[in-house]
């Protein structure tokens, strides 16, 4: 599993012109990648690492400034371009698996305290977002 943490003044997405998902203060946007490997036993893992990221302002995480995430499903993190000029998705996992495993990342940040918003899985999503910085890291787990 794979994520994109960007910190962010506010962050937003949309659905078909609606809003369904917004962090209306500094936090956390974050574009969560699952691998076909993946299981929802590895979600404490992430959960644990995204909330106590120290990457707010004031080396501060989630968990110690109570600063909101926004999480969005984005398989395209493993997209392959190592070949030709067409992605490969095949490290990417299925729907199914992707949607229990993304699911159970939110689940576990919700049972931390934190405070999270996400867009809609599946979904074709417009995602709006201020960043803060910018400062950007990669995770894995």
């Amino acid at each position: 599993m794979r994520a994109v943490a960007a910190r962010v003044t506010e962050a937003s997405v949309t659905v078909d012109g609606a809003l369904v998902g917004a962090i209306g203060e500094p936090g956390l946007l974050v574009l969560l990648g699952v691998h076909r490997e993946d299981t929802p036993d590895k979600a404490p893992v992430m959960a644990r690492k995204l909330h106590e990221l120290r990457i707010l302002e004031g080396e501060e995480s989630c968990a110690t400034a109570g600063a909101p995430l926004l999480v969005v499903s984005q398989f395209t993190l493993y997209g392959d371009t190592r070949k030709g000029r067409r992605p490969s998705w095949s490290a990417a996992a299925s729907p199914p698996l992707a949607t229990e495993v993304f699911d159970a990342v939110v689940a576990e940040l919700r049972g931390r305290g934190a405070r999270v918003a996400t867009g809609v899985f599946g979904a074709k999503m417009a995602v709006h977002s201020v960043n803060d910085g910018p400062f950007t890291v990669l995770v894995e787990v």
